[in-house]
């Protein structure tokens, strides 16, 4: 037996090995197992390569690691807030609001959201605005400042972020800057070299240490910033001249992003203190200046997390309960819709139910694939009765969901598997009628900038189009 035929049959092995690995030890879902079987059975060699790189589940160890006295605290939280909602003894904000105590519990059982009803909330659409207010709040800041973004780009707006962050280093004020390592791979390194020597600390997210990034396909998608502890900012903008819409192909870029100020800061210092430690030897402690909150209002909210470290898909477990608890409408906004089944059923079955699901997209596709994958399962709704929408005004980038005009989500979720199951992402859940019905006036302005595809419409697309949707849908569950 040659040397050929050894190496073969020892790549056949390692084959069948991973298959069965991915059958009977990996919890992936069936289509996902299926694909990766027969990625693995017929392209032998390449497929175990794209496997290691894209195919591996994340470690089941602990990525996160808490303080124990910050774990105390959240435990005894939301153990209380439980059990207040099971004796019937929990209030929200509104009566109107108490039919959606069960998604409050959800969150709370599910992710250890605990509920803090004295918030206030400035909702943003523009990315001049939102870089205004941030840049503005940063210039204030006193204690420290956490910041945490997808995408950092060492363009225009970088620059400015930089060199703001780069002053209050200088002043004294604590400054972090967690960036994820493939979603800005072209910072450039005189940059990060810029604000190290400032006194700033920098730290990537899943960094590549070897040729390979075998941690490639598992990316922080979180855009946070947490100012001396008491404001914080949470939703799409990423860094980059495009956010403004300039330089851009897309024009103008369209999303949403809040400015927050009250308890539910504590919750997203949390989350922030969690990915920050998990990517530096530099641990943050638990202090108490890093939690000193003040009241902002009275709206009530919950910060929540998910990831590929998580047993729940928590996010998509909470966009699911908000669409079966709605009565009157649903509207969606998302640059990406490619629902895994659970999703499409409970949208299917609202439609069905006689609720008016809205549902908007972008005209613009930054992804070709991915595009043509939501317009594949834009239409599959479109058939039940749902509403789609294009919006024409640029890119849309929004991850917003608004259910009956009193709950609502704002984050960084997109409706589609990556974010699901793949990326590590985080949203605001909203309980409050007035701060829902100014992101409905946001919905209905970006209506007049939007086409409706009909039924008639999406029935007279092309042969082309059709190859393109069905072949994007066959690869949706690795987008």
């Amino acid at each position: 037996m040659g040397v050929y035929s050894i190496i073969i049959g020892l790549i056949f092995v390692i084959n069948i090995a991973l298959a069965i690995s991915i059958i009977f030890l990996e919890r992936k879902d069936p289509t996902s197992s299926w694909a990766w079987v027969m990625v693995l059975l017929f392209i032998p060699i390449l497929g175990f390569i794209l496997y290691l790189i894209f195919g591996r589940p994340i470690s089941n160890r602990r990525i996160f690691k808490w303080d124990q006295r910050s774990r105390m605290d959240v435990k005894k939280a939301v153990q209380k807030q439980i059990n207040a909602i099971e004796d019937d003894a929990f209030l929200l904000n509104h009566d109107d609001l108490k039919k959606h105590q069960d998604l409050v519990y959800l969150h709370l059982r599910n992710d250890n959201a605990v509920y803090t009803d004295n918030n206030g909330v400035d909702i943003f659409t523009d990315g001049h605005e939102k870089f205004e207010a941030l840049l503005e709040d940063i210039n204030r800041a006193k204690h420290h400042i956490h910041v945490q973004y997808y995408i950092m780009r060492s363009d225009g707006l970088g620059s400015r972020l930089a060199n703001a962050l780069i002053g209050k280093a200088k002043e004294g004020v604590c400054v972090r800057l967690l960036y994820d390592d493939m979603g800005s791979r072209s910072l450039k390194k005189s940059y990060i070299k810029k604000l190290k020597e400032a006194g700033v600390l920098v730290e990537a997210f899943f960094p590549s240490k070897f040729i390979i990034n075998f941690k490639i396909n598992y990316r922080n998608h979180r855009k946070l910033t947490i100012i001396d502890g008491e404001i914080g900012y949470i939703g799409g903008f990423n860094v980059g001249d495009e956010y403004l819409g300039m330089k851009s192909k897309f024009g103008y870029w369209r999303d949403t992003h809040l400015r927050v100020i009250g308890d539910a800061v504590q919750s997203m210092q949390t989350r922030f203190v969690l990915d920050w430690n998990q990517a530096s030897k530099q641990k943050i402690p638990y202090e108490e200046e890093h939690f000193q909150t003040i009241s902002g209002g009275n709206i009530g909210m919950q910060i929540v997390s998910s990831g590929p470290d998580s047993e729940y898909e928590q996010i998509k477990n909470g966009y699911i309960k908000m669409i079966m608890e709605a009565e009157e409408y649903i509207y969606i906004q998302t640059p990406y819709f490619i629902p895994d089944e659970s999703l499409r059923d409970a949208l299917r079955i609202a439609v069905l139910s006689g609720v008016d699901v809205k549902i908007m997209i972008p005209n613009k596709p930054d992804h070709p694939f991915v595009y043509w994958a939501t317009m594949y399962y834009c239409g599959d709704l479109l058939g039940a009765g749902a509403e789609i929408f294009i919006y024409q005004n640029g890119f849309l980038h929004a991850k917003t969901i608004i259910v009956d005009g009193r709950i609502a989500s704002v984050g960084t979720a997109n409706i589609d598997v990556r974010s699901f199951r793949l990326n590590f992402e985080v949203n605001a859940f909203l309980y409050d009628i007035e701060v829902v019905r100014r992101l409905m006036v946001d919905f209905d302005k970006d209506l007049a900038h939007s086409t409706q595809m009909t039924k008639k419409l999406y029935d007279k697309r092309s042969i082309g189009i059709r190859f393109k949707e069905s072949v994007s849908r066959l690869i949706s569950p690795v987008l």
